[in-house]
């Protein structure tokens, strides 16, 4: 292994990310909120590929202090990028390449000097299946693993992994701007021969092994998920023991990928039902104090077997639904889009829609917020509407969407007539409460409503509401008023 220049310190450094005490949310080590709000990028892509060999390095944090003014907070990426041959991170295994570190490093300085962070995951292990034979880490390239379907079994494989999470935590551990470690990007029990029980195990020894060497390095170490392509789950419901519940995981991801509606959406209202109940099962599965997020979603059918990227005022309305759908039912933040575009980034449109729920999410306190799903539980009057929400004794979130007519990828955008809406919210405490309200689709608030819940629950009586509506339910002040 080729040495290596110690980086240059950060100072302040940026507060590491910890789950709040308690509540299945976010919050920094210093007590503030924080929810994840970004999408996947990666190395080669448009936003980032100036920083692979310095090419265009002002463009790239033009980029990031952009996303920061915009309220995003986390991108996702994987230390390397499979789909060429030149963006290895090793070549050949364990001999780490210096245009990649360099690429990190000052991916990670300009991340702490924004305020952004990471979720970090070693492999793309999409790329890597479907081009095993070219990896640094296959027999045919000198490696130690032969066969696809001994990534998480193989001996040599296994000490490969711990020696690139070693480096990689040794280097750039130390930086509040890592959000977390996906340790294996969708793991499955195909990458060890078609044995689930090999998943936990594999898992454990991971993650012991990473918190060993941050605790050696940091006195510390940060948080810990693993992700699974959704509809593994179906094949292998072992695989959910591992996903939710797995003893030294902080917290679960998942990637919503959905047949039927979510990876060739049609409409926008399809993904958005999907997203609900695919969260709400998620939550069902899981310790209620641990946070939840998809992790990676969007329309993988349209994109990569039809070759069509989606028209942008139909993608636009797709992803905001979806997010707002993800976000409602009780997962933490957004969830994070992997772009699916030609080229492969999100809209201006979609960065309003996650700025937009960025300044929303400020309206509540995620720190003591005990969620619990409450899609099915609320009442509405009008079966127009398909709602969305979560709650727990003190604080609620509804989304509102209208159901009739939804918008199609040939229809031109329309907002449905107006409807008055009664709503009735289980199990708040009885007392005062100020129900905000939040226009989705303009990303706006439209004022606030004084009410009083009772033992029975709490009513919301609103006289107009168009396609879409999103409702922060927290306590109210002695002196709160209506407006």
């Amino acid at each position: 292994m080729p040495p290596f220049p110690a980086t240059e310190p950060n100072a302040p450094t940026l507060p590491w990310i910890q789950v709040a005490p308690g509540a299945p949310y976010f919050t920094t080590n210093a007590g503030q909120p924080w929810t994840p709000i970004g999408q996947n990028d990666a190395l080669t892509w448009p936003d980032l590929a100036g920083l692979f060999r310095r090419q265009n390095v002002a463009a790239v944090e033009g980029h990031l202090a952009w996303l920061a003014a915009h309220g995003i907070t986390c991108l996702r990426l994987m230390l390397e990028y499979c789909q060429t041959e030149h963006r290895y991170l090793e070549r050949p295994v364990g001999r780490f390449q210096p245009n990649m570190v360099r690429f990190w490093d000052d991916l990670f300085a300009l991340c702490e000097r924004y305020g952004l962070r990471l979720l970090l995951t070693p492999y793309d292990t999409f790329w890597m299946g479907r081009r095993w034979r070219h990896h640094p880490y296959s027999r045919a390239q000198g490696g130690p693993c032969a066969q696809r379907t001994q990534w998480l079994r193989d001996a040599g494989m296994r000490q490969a992994i711990k020696d690139r999470l070693t480096f990689a935590a040794e280097r750039w551990g130390g930086s509040g701007a890592l959000f977390a470690w996906d340790l294996w990007n969708e793991i499955d029990p195909a990458h060890a021969g078609r044995r689930p029980a090999a998943l936990a195990e594999f898992v454990s020894d991971l993650s012991a092994h990473l918190r060993a060497v941050e605790q050696r390095c940091f006195g510390r170490s940060h948080l810990q998920t693993v992700s699974v392509f959704g509809p593994v789950l179906g094949h292998y419901p072992a695989v959910a023991e591992v996903i939710f519940r797995h003893p030294l995981l902080d917290f679960a991801t998942t990637h919503l990928y959905d047949a039927a509606t979510i990876n060739n959406p049609k409409d926008t209202l399809g993904p958005a039902l999907a997203t609900g109940r695919l969260v709400r099962e998620a939550l069902g599965e899981m310790p209620a104090t641990r946070p939840f997020f998809d992790s990676e979603h969007g329309p993988i059918y349209t994109f990569n077997n039809r070759r069509r990227t989606l028209p942008e005022a139909f993608d636009d309305v797709y992803f905001r639904h979806m997010q707002w759908a993800h976000f409602a039912s009780g997962g933490a933040g957004g969830g994070l889009r992997w772009p699916y575009r030609q080229p492969h980034v999100l809209t201006h449109g979609m960065r309003a829609a996650q700025r937009s729920l960025a300044v929303f999410a400020q309206l509540l306190d995620w720190a003591s917020f005990q969620r619990r799903n409450l899609n099915h539980e609320v009442q509405v009057s009008d079966p127009a509407f398909a709602v969305f929400a979560c709650s727990d004794v003190r604080q609620a979130v509804v989304w509102l969407l209208h159901q009739d007519r939804p918008l199609t990828r040939r229809a031109a955008p329309r907002a449905p007539r107006p409807l008055a809406v009664q709503l009735s919210l289980p199990g708040l405490t009885p007392g005062p409460y100020l129900v905000q309200l939040w226009d989705t689709a303009v990303g706006q608030a439209l004022g606030q409503l004084a009410l009083v819940a009772t033992t029975v629950g709490l009513r919301i009586d609103l006289p107009a509401v168009g396609g879409e509506l999103a409702l922060a339910i927290v306590p109210a002040p002695s002196s709160a008023g209506s407006c």
